[in-house]
């Protein structure tokens, strides 16, 4: 959200728009990645929805093609917008990664979700004691 801020502030929108087309069309290709891993790796998993995997590397085929235009045509927006997904990194490794951190860092994190579910009405928040594992 800050980096989108950021760019918000310093550039125009037809700039935001490519970062994120960008972003997005590079996360729906992992995801269907992700689908044809799955079905190979693990072929017996209940699906309540199964296509042909025709389907899914057809749909592989032209994402690479516009995936390497874009590369190619635009190197600097997909350049940052690779820099925005990676700012995702260090909250990965503080929130999920990192494993036994210290109890004041789970009371921040702890905070800083159940104040996102109030201000965002997603989820009843459940604030007030973290539970171990």
């Amino acid at each position: 959200c800050l980096a989108t801020l950021v760019i918000m502030l310093v550039g125009d929108t037809y700039t935001l728009i490519n970062y994120v087309s960008f972003i997005n069309y590079l996360c729906y290709g992992v995801t269907i990645i992700g689908l044809i891993v799955l079905r190979w790796k693990k072929p017996k998993i209940f699906r309540p929805i199964k296509v042909n995997l025709l389907i899914p590397i057809t749909y592989l085929a032209f994402w690479a093609f516009l995936l390497i235009f874009s590369l190619y045509s635009e190197p600097i927006v997909c350049g940052v917008g690779l820099i925005i997904i990676l700012t995702g990194v260090p909250v990965f490794f503080l929130g999920v990664y990192w494993r036994n951190k210290p109890k004041c860092v789970n009371r921040l994190i702890e905070s800083m979700t159940c104040w996102g579910q109030k201000l965002c009405f997603v989820v009843y928040p459940q604030c007030g004691g973290a539970e171990e594992e």
